[in-house]
Parts: C-alpha cells; sequence; structure tokens
C-alpha cells in the first residue's frame, strides 16, 4: 500500500476537527440542550447537503449550516431569530481540532496532504488559519468549486484535477461512514478513523444524543464500498507509510 502514494487528503469536519466542540456554545444559548441541538443539527446539515445536490438546488455549507440550525432550533420551539442562528452557527469558524491532527500532519511533510470538504471557501479559510494549521496543508479544496457535494463523484475528482494524481495514487481519511463510502467507490485508498469508539461502553448503557449520532454517522456502513484500513487515531497513519528501513 505504500508504494505510489502522492497525496493524503482529509475531511475536516470530524476528522480533522471536533464538531462535538460547537456544544458548549450550543449549550450556553441554550442551557440543558447543547447535546441535543448539536447532534440534530449536524444530522441535518448533512441530510441538507444530500437534499440540494439531488434536486440540484445548490446552496453553500455556510448557508445550509445556517439552515440546519434553524430547523433545529424551530423545531424544538426555541428562539431561532436571524441573529442568534448566525451568532451560534459561526462556532464552526472556530472547531478544536483533534488531538492527534497536528501529529498526523507533521509526519507525513514529505506528501502532498490536503483537506477535501464540503465547508465553504471562506469556512474552511478561517477555520485551517484559527487552528494554526495553515503550513500543514498544500491545498484546501472545497467542494463549492463543483457545487456537489460529497459523496457525488465529482467532489472527489477535485483532488485529481489539482494535483495530477489518479485515485489509486491518493490516501483519503474520513471518519465519517457516507464519505468513506464516496471515497472508496471514487477509486481512493481509504483509511477510517474510528473516532466513535471512545463512547462504546457508554452506548451499551444508555444511547444519549452524541450516542445517536455516532450510530447514525461515525460507524462503517454495510455496503459494498469499505475502508481498506481502519485506526482509532490520526496519529496511527504516518508510521502505517513509513519506508522499510526508514
Amino acid at each position: 500500500m505504500r508504494q505510489g502514494i502522492k497525496a493524503f487528503v482529509f475531511d475536516a469536519y470530524g476528522t480533522l476537527y471536533d464538531i462535538g466542540s460547537v456544544e458548549q456554545t450550543v449549550e450556553a444559548a441554550f442551557p440543558g440542550y447543547g447535546s441535543l441541538i448539536t447532534a440534530v443539527w449536524r444530522m441535518k446539515q448533512l441530510e441538507y447537503t444530500w437534499l440540494t445536490s439531488m434536486m440540484g438546488k445548490y446552496e453553500d455549507f455556510w448557508v445550509l449550516t445556517k439552515r440546519a440550525l434553524d430547523y433545529t432550533l424551530r423545531s424544538l420551539h426555541l428562539d431561532a431569530t436571524a441573529h442568534r442562528v448566525e451568532c451560534i452557527a459561526a462556532a464552526y469558524f472556530h472547531l478544536r481540532p483533534y488531538d492527534d491532527a497536528r501529529h498526523c500532519l507533521d509526519g507525513l511533510i514529505a506528501h502532498k496532504r490536503a483537506i477535501l470538504s464540503n465547508g465553504s471557501p471562506a469556512m474552511l479559510a478561517e477555520l485551517v488559519k484559527f487552528s494554526g494549521f495553515d503550513q500543514c496543508f498544500d491545498r484546501v479544496l472545497s467542494v463549492d468549486t463543483k457545487q456537489a457535494f460529497k459523496p457525488a463523484p465529482d467532489a472527489y475528482a477535485l483532488v485529481g484535477e489539482t494535483f495530477g494524481v489518479r485515485p489509486n495514487e491518493v490516501v483519503f481519511v474520513s471518519s465519517n461512514g457516507f464519505d468513506i463510502c464516496g471515497a472508496k467507490s471514487f477509486g481512493f485508498t481509504v483509511i477510517r478513523v474510528a473516532r466513535s469508539g471512545d463512547r462504546d461502553k457508554a452506548m451499551r448503557r444508555r444511547v444519549d444524543e452524541r450516542a445517536l449520532f455516532d450510530l447514525l454517522r461515525g460507524r462503517a456502513e454495510t455496503l459494498n464500498y469499505t475502508a481498506d484500513l481502519t485506526v482509532r487515531s490520526l496519529a496511527e497513519i504516518p508510521h502505517i507509510f513509513e519506508s522499510p528501513g526508514a
């Protein structure tokens, strides 16, 4: 697997950056609702990307992020003024990176490194800058260029068009089941980051809002497009691709 790999491409939301880190902002605005709003918001956000793609009615990820939050708040009969939605949604510009992200990226410095994300260009630019990852990527790619959200093949095609590589020369890293299916179907070598593993024992005792999201979005899908490798941490990835004897 090590031979012929020319680029490592990472999903952003839920893979490099912790979506759950918006919960603090949500909880401060709506005490007692932080976990529930965060989980429903994320599920609706993804659903809106699929709906708009299938309907041919593209809107960028920032617009859909606000629409999904508006839906969530209104469904719970909570205050959903445009100003409040805008302020809370802005938490997506400042997500916390996972602790293993920097170690992984630094370990792959000899390769082309990129983000391929549903996020809008403005969201991603601010996110990468805020986290201090500015120098970690050769390119930060937004599907906005194609106006097609992952897992549409056009979204993954951006990698080849940008770097001049074939799908079998790309390692794609994601924690999202739908993204893993899409990337594998496209022809990438895919690594799944099993982010939900830490909460497995808690799920056996009770299913809370975050556990429900993990069950729906964080697991390996039962389709015929599975990851080539599964890791528990991004930090494992550079060691997998070390040259023998290095």
